[in-house]
């Protein structure tokens, strides 16, 4: 019983970490991202929508996790983007469409 408790909890703490291992590295690529294209990053943070467990290429099992952020264009106009994380490696963004200046 202690062996089991203690394994859930050093099993919990793993997942704390890594959640916010890959929430750090999400919010580093959109704000990136949206800087390379001129973009405004809003709020400074992203919002964990879903985690999955998937495999991915190699066979292996990982957590999938999507993060969704805000940007804006102009300053006023509010656009909805996404990071979609494969443990720690961002696996792909997407953006809402906006007006090029």
């Amino acid at each position: 019983p202690v062996v089991m408790v203690i394994s859930l909890a050093t099993l919990a703490g793993w997942l704390v970490f890594d959640a916010l291992r890959a929430r750090e590295a999400a919010v580093a690529f959109a704000k990136a991202a949206c800087r390379q294209q001129g973009l405004q990053f809003l709020d400074d943070t992203v919002r964990g929508l879903r985690t999955r467990l998937v495999r991915h290429g190699e066979g292996h099992v990982a957590l999938r996790r999507i993060f969704v952020f805000e940007f804006s264009e102009d300053g006023v106009n509010r656009r909805g983007g996404s990071v979609t994380m494969l443990g720690a490696e961002v696996e792909s963004m997407q953006l809402e469409p906006y007006r090029l200046s």
